[in-house]
Formats: C-alpha cells, structure tokens, sequence
C-alpha cells in the first residue's frame, strides 16, 4: 500500500513537471517529399528520434523501412499521396501496420538506386527528422560534365574575343570583321556557376508576406542563367535547378567539377528590424569578419546544412582538397574585384545596404581556386523590398545587372578563365 501510494504521487509529479509528449507514444507530425532529377528526399518528422530498421528488395526495386513504435496516423498514411508521377526516382510509396509495434513504408524505386538514410537532431523550427534520400544510380553531375565536354569537343571552332559592355561601335565592328589569321587557338566559353540559395528543407528567410528566399532566389538564378547563356563567349550552370537541398560544400565541389571560372551564390536577406533594407555583395574572409554584421549574416547562412540535413556520411573526396587548401589570397583577392564590379551595378537600381564589399566565412565560398561571391539582392524582410523581389521585370533588371557587372570584372582580368 505504501508502495502503491508512492508510486502514484510520483507519477503526478512527472506530469507536472514535465511537458506531456515526453511520456507520449511517438508519431510522424509532418511527411514531406522532394522530387528531383538529382534526388527525391522523403523526410518524416517526429517529436522523438525515430527507431527504424531498413532493407533493399529487388523484382521490383524497393526500399523498406520499418518505423518501431510509430503510430499510423493521417500525417503518416498520407504520404502516399505526395510522390507525383514526374518524380524521376520513385515510382510509388505504400504505408501499412505491420504489427502492433511496427509501421512499415515500402518505397517503390523507378529504377536501382543509391539509398542514403539518416535522422537529424532539431534544428531551424524542425523536430526530430528521419530522411531518406534516393539518388539515381547514374551520376547527374557527372553526366552534366561529359555531356559539356562532349559539346566543346563538337562544338564549331570560333575565336571569341571577351569584350566590355561599354565597348563602342567601331571595337565590335572589328571583332565581327574575319579574322586573317587562321593558327589561333579558339577559346573555351567561360563558365559560371549560379548559386540559388537555400531550397528544400532550407527554405531560408521569409517575408513579411509569406515569400520564401528559396523561391526567390532560384528564380532570379534561372533568370540569370539565361542571359548568360545568351553570350556566345560564355556559359551557365546551376548549382540547384528545383526546389531541393543541395549542401553547401556541396555546391562548392559541384561548381569545381563542371571547372566554372567565376561562382556567385545569390540570397535574399532578413532582419529582426523591418525597415533594413538594401543589396550587398560579400567574398571569402581568411581571417575574421569585416563587420559584426558580415559575421552573423556567416554564421546564419552556414546554418543551411543544419536546416537542410546533411548526412555525416555525405562527403565527397573532394571536400578535403577543397576546404583544406588555405593558399586562398589570390583568389580572395580576385572574389572582392569581382564583387566590387557587381556591387557598382547594384548601385544603379537599388540602395546599398553596404557601399564595399565585406568579408566573412561563408562555407559557401570556400572555393581554393574559383573568385566567388554571395550576393544578397534586397532584404525579403522589407516589405517593399520583398515586393520588388517577387516582381519578374526586376528579377530581370537583377539578372542583368549582375552580369554587366561579372563582364567588367572579366574584361579587366582577361586571364580568369581557364585555358584563356
């Protein structure tokens, strides 16, 4: 009796003390689903870590993932739902109750594919998450990369001759005049690699009417991405091409890979206080920071991969050259030229929430050997300026501006692409 009566008031102790859903049964508070060429990620988010075990079916391919102590909610069952027949890499998702204890997810794969599973701790407004990644067997990036090489090999050899945007009638009327010698060795286009920040999971700032930076921000890099691609001297390429999380050493390996000789990673930025306002540009600091504000606008951004989940498994071999090779001076040098000629063209159509560029340690960044700078268009927590950010013919205005000023910087350094 005594013991009963103990054991009572202890546990009307604990659910006093303590928040209800510590005592509660686990279950799945939202499903989301990511469907791109690169990857679908399925991510399943809990009040508790999830206890799973998983294994890999064939005839048909299939994942199987059995979530211990799990309830079967409408959260979890509706998951089904969301896998769109244009997803490229899975073909269907089933939920059952396998038993008592046991809920169990069959994901239906198109084809044999590469399986990343991992759970992430809370983060960014997220609860526990368990995520699922599904990669195609063939490499996309890889593919992109052969796919270019194979295009400058077949590609009709032309000398191109860089040029500035303020050139005058007479320079381009010799430039478009037949070339009496004949031995010269052609130029390769010069790439750029476009940086949409944030996507996904990460989904960045938001606005005071609800805009979201992802979206933001890969419509101005898709903006972008066509104008440059409308130079004959030049070439784009896009770090993130949908609504997906791409990590931020990897966006770094992805711009090496497909050998870009300029990087720029566009943002929209967020303050507590509404009325900040303005565009900056920011390069690579070795050091410390050149403001208080660069700092934590650093540390904010390099949150992204605690927000976007990154796996402790997901490193390519090419991460260690790459973050590891200190001798960065020249090319730190180079990014703050770089971003001081877009700077000056940001100038023209909107305040300048800082008039020189700053530096900070963008993980972003970190290229050893490519000039690369963070552009942060406006503030998305302005509510004019997230109006502007959200209005097509600006985006354009934008896009343009930023690649007047990337020309200027590569008419003043002629030598910045590679095999120039």
């Amino acid at each position: 009796m005594f013991k009963s009566h103990h054991l009572k008031v202890f546990f009307v102790l604990m659910w006093t003390i303590f928040p209800n859903h510590i005592f509660a049964k686990n279950s799945i508070e939202s499903a989301r689903v990511w469907p791109a060429r690169e990857y679908t990620r399925v991510t399943l988010e809990s009040l508790k870590p999830i206890s799973n075990d998983q294994m890999i079916l064939k005839n048909p391919d299939r994942l199987v993932i059995d979530l211990h102590d799990i309830e079967l909610n409408d959260d979890l069952k509706n998951l089904s739902t969301k896998i769109l027949s244009s997803d490229p890499n899975i073909k269907q998702i089933r939920v059952a109750k396998f038993n008592s204890q046991v809920s169990r997810v069959v994901i239906e794969l198109r084809a044999e594919s590469k399986i990343n599973i991992f759970s992430l701790k809370p983060a960014g407004g997220y609860k526990h998450r368990l995520v699922i990644d599904v990669y195609p067997r063939v490499d996309e990036l890889m593919a992109l990369v052969q796919d270019k090489e194979k295009k400058d090999i077949t590609a009709p050899k032309k000398e191109i001759i860089l040029s500035s945007p303020s050139e005058t009638k007479k320079e381009k009327a010799l430039q478009e005049a037949p070339s009496s010698q004949s031995n010269k060795i052609p130029t390769k286009k010069i790439v750029i690699a476009i940086d949409a920040g944030h996507g996904g999971e990460d989904s960045g700032a938001r606005g005071a009417s609800g805009s979201l930076e992802k979206n933001i921000t890969l419509s101005i890099a898709r903006k972008l991405k066509k104008e440059i691609d409308n130079d004959e001297q030049l070439r784009a390429v896009l770090t993130r091409d949908d609504d997906y999380f791409v990590p931020l050493h990897g966006r770094v390996i992805k711009a090496r890979k497909l050998k870009a000789d300029i990087f720029v990673s566009i943002h929209a930025d967020a303050f507590t206080n509404p009325d900040a306002k303005g565009s900056s540009v920011f390069a690579l600091s070795e050091s410390g920071a050149t403001s208080a504000s660069a700092r934590y606008l650093a540390n904010k951004e390099n949150e992204s991969d605690l927000i976007g989940g990154v796996s402790l498994d997901d490193k390519d071999p090419m991460l260690a050259k790459t973050l590891l090779d200190l001798s960065q001076s020249a090319t730190i040098n180079d990014s703050v030229k770089l971003g001081n000629f877009v700077l000056d063209q940001l100038r023209d159509i909107n305040d300048l929430h800082k008039s020189n560029v700053e530096q900070a340690g963008f993980a972003v960044l970190k290229s050893p050997d490519i000039p690369s700078i963070l552009v942060e268009t406006a503030f998305i927590s302005n509510p004019k300026e997230e109006q502007i950010l959200n209005n097509d013919e600006h985006q354009e205005i934008l896009a343009k501006n930023i690649l007047i000023g990337i020309k200027k910087y590569l008419s003043s350094n002629p030598n910045i692409a590679k095999n120039f």
